[in-house]
């Protein structure tokens, strides 16, 4: 078992070796090759290291949100305590929010100028023929999630069309929170406030790919936030983690349980669903005016309920993507365990908008639309913040239709554009349930309202019906609807129907805060997540003892004498399996000749569970390991050396090192997704 063989299917289905992007570790780096030294192992122990937490005064959460970001903090000393950030200056009429919207101007000369509503409503009064000059974006977090090969040096397009650098924006955005935040905790302890007295939480989609969530942890050492020297000083959370960690203090008043047949909140559900909405929606209105939330210490009723084993599904429904994560409760603790990796997709309430787009096209052309766009960038801002607000009072029983003001310019610019009048085109356009009203606004039926929810809805239930229909998750208790997209009862509704005579469907009475006061509880205590499932598998390239009739044969290698198969896949994780945080895995490998001087091992990663050669599709390498062999006498180098090497899975990175044994000599690097 000395050399142990890497499976490889059957030979004869591989006529030709794929021509891979990377060539042969042994073949392209002269000696430098590794083989496996049996025994290998695994040890699940944690980094005793782990534990030793610095100490923060405060944890500062920033919820970096596709439509609107917002962040909340809380002191170490009193945890009970969860302020969120000061009212911000502007505002939507008809949007009471705690939350800024992700808009972001730089100026002409691409310096950072604005952020939220100042960014938006500077970008309003600038002239318009100024205006083309200025780079003004919003809603770019969605271009990390739709990038599939993002870089460090992936490109964003602002309003005007021109090009900036992804990493400067999301930059000079968490530096923007990051000083904002500073400030505020200076003003309320009466002295500056340190950057190293804080650590930070970053919530990001579960459904982002790796290099997505390493690209914001890049961002955020940009900004300053940490460095890769204290990264402990920062977290990237999961957004849906965050949600559930806040669900489960959840006390009966704070929450609507949609299906409940008892008195909720006072009311029973034979009021009808609608009213319970008005009460719940009166009482968010009430409590919003308070900026500090007070979380007990205590186990919330509702969990309470939740036994050793039993499972429960958060659905994240926010601006732009939708997160399904399925969590298993561990006793005595209240640990959770993530069951099945997280799945989702960009149903976000973004898809609304673009459906309000489509209708716009259908109605004054595509082509008048793609100009007014480019030559009224901000008139464009302004129509879509005024359909924000209409879209807010979509309800599954409404009976009056909904107005929505058309800026002024769009008005006169179709008539320049097209001849004739806007009310001209929707008479003409065999659109019915828009109408034209004497005020200058489109009156839309709730029934057309409701038709630009339902492709998003009808994504999002059927995700849900998938993810239903999986073993793990059968038996599910209850359903946690949170995110900013779970304020809209029409997705309400729709949920309750689908799914109320499954499991509890349950809504958070801030829900749009939801997110952002749990990814404060876990910078609090993040040992509260205990276990998650591997996105990827891992392994390094080796070379193994080439049999024949096992392995193909233009895999064969032939060095001093010794037959090799190279380009072997060693894994030391598979995507999905279960991996504590902190958990070590260790392989011991030994150079292929004696004689090296050095010896590289490379790291690769698949999102596929069955991989054999680091040649096979999908295989991307993602790190490499350069270990000097030089410096150990003769004498006490066994015929063997062996080479340790290990991987600890952290929040969302992963550190993998090397260690020489008889030299001590051991080299560090962490996985890296946007460089290779």
């Amino acid at each position: 078992m000395a050399d142990k063989e890497a499976g490889g299917g059957d030979p004869g289905s591989r006529e030709t070796a794929p021509t891979s992007a990377y060539s042969s570790p042994a073949r392209s780096l002269g000696d430098t090759g590794i083989t496996p030294l049996s025994p290998s192992h695994i040890v699940n122990d944690a980094d005793p290291n782990v534990s030793e937490q610095q100490t923060f005064l405060v944890v500062v959460a920033i919820d970096f949100g596709t439509t609107s970001s917002g962040y909340a903090y809380s002191f170490t000393k009193e945890p009970e305590c969860i302020h969120v950030m000061r009212r911000w200056e502007g505002g939507d009429p008809g949007v009471s929010n705690q939350k800024t919207p992700t808009t972001i101007l730089l100026t002409p000369e691409r310096k950072f100028h604005s952020f939220g509503y100042a960014a938006r409503d500077f970008y309003h009064d600038l002239d318009p023929n100024e205006a083309k000059q200025w780079l003004y974006l919003e809603k770019f977090k969605m271009k990390l999630h739709t990038t599939g090969d993002l870089t460090m040096d992936t490109d964003l397009t602002a309003a005007n069309g021109k090009k900036v650098k992804a990493l400067e924006i999301f930059a000079y955005a968490l530096q923007y929170f990051k000083e904002q935040a500073l400030k505020e905790l200076s003003d309320q302890a009466g002295s500056e406030f340190e950057n190293s007295d804080v650590r930070w939480v970053i919530t990001v989609p579960a459904i982002w790919k790796q290099p997505a969530k390493q690209f914001m942890r890049q961002a955020a050492y940009q900004a300053g936030l940490a460095s890769p020297e204290n990264s402990e000083q920062l977290i990237i959370a999961l957004e849906p983690e965050a949600a559930s960690i806040y669900c489960r203090k959840l006390r009966l008043h704070q929450m609507t349980d949609l299906s409940s047949k008892a008195a909720v909140n006072g009311y029973s559900s034979s009021d009808t669903v609608g009213a319970g909405f008005a009460q719940a929606k009166e009482h968010i209105r009430r409590n919003r005016q308070s900026r500090t939330f007070l979380v007990e210490n205590v186990i919330g009723e509702i969990w309470s309920e939740l036994e050793e084993g039993d499972k429960y599904v958060v659905v994240d429904s926010g601006g732009g993507t939708v997160d399904l994560t399925v969590h298993q409760i561990r006793l005595p603790e209240g640990h959770l365990k993530e069951l099945y990796k997280a799945t989702g997709g960009p149903y976000g309430s973004l898809g609304v908008d673009y459906e309000f787009e489509k209708l716009l096209c259908k109605i004054f052309g595509e082509d008048f639309i793609e100009q007014f766009k480019i030559k009224r960038p901000a008139a464009w801002v302004d129509l879509m913040i005024a359909f924000e607000s209409r879209k807010r009072a979509a309800a599954p029983d409404r009976t009056n239709p909904l107005n929505i003001t058309l800026p002024f310019s769009f008005i006169d610019y179709y008539k320049k554009f097209r001849g004739h009048s806007v009310e001209h085109a929707l008479r003409k356009s065999n659109v019915d349930f828009v109408k034209w009203s004497s005020q200058g606004m489109l009156r839309m039926s709730p029934d057309a309202m409701n038709a630009l929810f339902k492709p998003t809805i009808d994504s999002i239930i059927e995700h849900l019906r998938d993810l239903f229909q999986k073993p793990e998750v059968s038996t599910v208790k209850f359903l946690f609807l949170v995110g900013g997209f779970a304020e809209a009862p029409l997705l309400q509704q729709a949920v309750q129907a689908a799914f109320g005579d499954k499991c509890r469907v349950i809504i958070p009475q801030d829900v749009g805060l939801t997110i952002l006061k749990g990814a404060v509880l876990f910078g609090l205590d993040p040992a509260v997540i205990k276990v998650r499932r591997s996105p990827l598998t891992y392994g390094v390239g080796v070379l193994n003892r080439y049999v024949e009739g096992k392995h193909p044969p233009e895999k064969l290698l032939v060095k001093d004498g010794t037959r090799w198969c190279t380009d072997v896949f060693d894994k030391f994780i598979s995507a999905d399996q279960s991996v504590a945080l902190g958990e070590l895995v260790k392989r011991s490998y030994t150079p292929a000749k004696p004689s090296q001087l050095v010896i590289v091992i490379n790291i690769y990663s698949s999102e596929l569970d069955d991989v054999s050669f680091i040649t096979d599709p999908g295989v991307k390498k993602c790190g490499t390991l350069r270990l000097d062999l030089t410096g150990a006498s003769s004498t006490n180098v066994p015929a063997r050396r062996e080479i340790q090497t290990l991987m600890q899975f952290g929040d969302t990175e992963i550190k993998a090192t090397a260690v020489d044994i008889a030299t001590s000599k051991s080299v560090k690097v962490g996985i890296d997704f946007l460089n290779y």
